[in-house]
C-alpha cells in the first residue's frame, strides 16, 4: 500500500503517529504532507525511519501516486483541523481511501462520506470502537504469554516506540512475541487493535483483556501499548484501564530525558521518578503484581551520545533498574531484564 501521511505544521516532533507509521509499518511512505517543511525530505530530519519527499498537499502529487491518506497528527481532543479539508478532499476525488486516528469520524463527515462513496473509497476510522466490549472478568493472567506492559511518566514519552522496539528484539532473539494496540498508531501499524482511548469507561479493562486473551496463548511475550500516564490530569483513567485490564507479569517505564511537567499541562510538575514506580507497582498489585523491571529513556533532545549514556545511567539508578534509549542504543538491555 502506497501512502501519503498528513502532518501539516508538526512534522517530525509533533507528529508520532507520522513517525510510528514511518519506522515500524509495512506501508510504502510516498510523501508527508506538511506545508512548512515541503521542498525536504524525510531523512532531512529524522535519518533512522522510510525515506520520502515532503510536499505541500495531495495536489502536488500525481493522482496514481498513492493509494491511501493517512492522518499522522492528533492535535489534543483528536478534533479535525479544517485546514486539512482540502487535502482530504483531494484524495477521495483522487480514489485514494483515507485513515484516520482523530476523535473526530471522517465517516461521519457528510462531505467526506459523499466523496467516498461517489469515488468507491473506504473511510477507515481507526478510533472507533467495535460495539460488542464488555466489562473484564479479570482472566488475562490467566493466559500462557508473558504480558509486558509500557507505562511512562506522561503521554509521548516513548510507549509505543518502546512496544515496538521489544517485540521486535525479541523476535531477532528467537522468542515468539507480539504486540497488543491500544492506540491509533499501534493499530495502524499492526492492522487491528481496540483503541482504548474511546472505549466506554466501564468497557476499558475489558477491551484490553479481549486482545490479551485472543493472543496470550499463541506466544511467549505480548507487548501491551501503554497510553496516558497515571498522573496525568486528563488522560489517568485510560491508563488505570489498560494496567487492570492486560494483567501485566511486568512494567516498562518510559520517559523523557529532562522533561520536569505535564506536557500541555504545564502547571502540573513531574513527581520524581521514584514516586512513579511505587505507583505503578502498587495500582499492578492488587491484579497482578506487576513490577517495573526496565526503564526506557527517550534522549533524542540529547546532542551526544556521551550525554546520552549519562542520562540512562542516571535515569536507571533513579528507578532501580536496567534501562536504555531503544531507538538510540537498542532494546538489548531492556529486553534482557524481561526475559530473564
Amino acid at each position: 500500500m502506497r501512502v501519503a501521511i498528513l502532518a501539516h505544521e508538526k512534522f517530525p516532533a509533533g507528529a508520532k503517529t507520522a513517525l510510528g507509521v514511518l519506522r515500524y509499518a509495512d506501508y510504502e511512505a510516498a510523501a508527508v504532507l506538511d506545508r512548512e517543511s515541503a521542498g525536504r525530505r524525510v531523512n532531512d530530519f529524522v535519518p533512522d525511519v522510510q525515506d520520502a519527499p515532503i510536499v505541500k498537499g495531495m495536489a502536488d502529487l500525481e493522482a496514481d501516486a498513492v493509494d491511501t491518506l493517512l492522518i499522522g497528527i492528533s492535535p489534543i481532543g483528536g478534533e479535525f483541523d479544517e485546514s486539512w479539508r482540502d487535502d482530504v478532499r483531494t484524495a477521495l476525488e483522487s480514489g485514494c481511501d483515507v485513515v484516520s486516528g482523530l476523535h473526530y469520524f471522517l465517516a461521519e463527515d457528510e462531505e467526506f462520506a459523499r466523496l467516498a462513496a461517489e469515488n468507491d473509497c473506504e473511510l477507515r476510522d481507526v478510533r472507533k470502537p467495535p460495539e460488542d466490549l464488555s466489562v473484564a472478568e479479570g482472566v488475562a493472567g490467566e493466559v500462557d504469554a508473558e504480558v509486558v506492559l509500557t507505562v511512562g511518566t506522561d503521554c509521548s514519552v516513548g510507549k509505543m516506540t518502546t512496544t515496538m522496539e521489544l517485540a521486535r528484539a525479541a523476535e531477532e532473539a528467537g522468542h515468539d512475541a507480539a504486540v497488543i494496540p491500544t492506540g491509533q498508531t499501534g493499530i495502524m501499524i499492526e492492522g487491528w487493535g481496540n483503541p482504548i482511548d474511546r472505549v466506554v469507561s466501564d468497557f476499558t479493562a475489558g477491551a484490553v483483556e479481549e486482545m490479551i486473551v485472543e493472543k496470550g496463548d499463541d506466544h511467549d511475550y505480548l507487548f501491551v501499548e501503554g497510553q496516558g500516564c497515571i498522573v496525568h490530569p486528563a488522560y489517568s483513567a485510560v491508563t488505570c484501564g489498560i494496567l487492570h485490564g492486560s494483567m501485566p507479569d511486568k512494567l516498562v517505564l518510559c520517559h523523557n530525558a529532562g522533561q520536569e511537567a505535564i506536557h500541555g499541562y504545564e502547571s502540573f510538575a513531574l513527581p520524581d521518578r521514584r514516586t512513579y514506580v511505587d505507583l505503578y507497582e502498587s495500582l499492578s498489585a492488587p491484579v497482578s503484581g506487576g513490577e517495573i523491571v526496565a526503564g526506557a529513556l527517550n534522549t533524542s533532545d540529547l546532542e551526544t551520545d556521551a550525554d546520552a549514556r549519562a542520562a540512562v545511567e542516571e535515569y536507571a539508578t533513579e528507578i532501580d533498574a536496567p534501562a536504555t534509549d531503544v531507538i538510540r542504543f537498542g532494546a538489548e538491555d531492556v529486553l534482557e531484564a524481561i526475559v530473564e
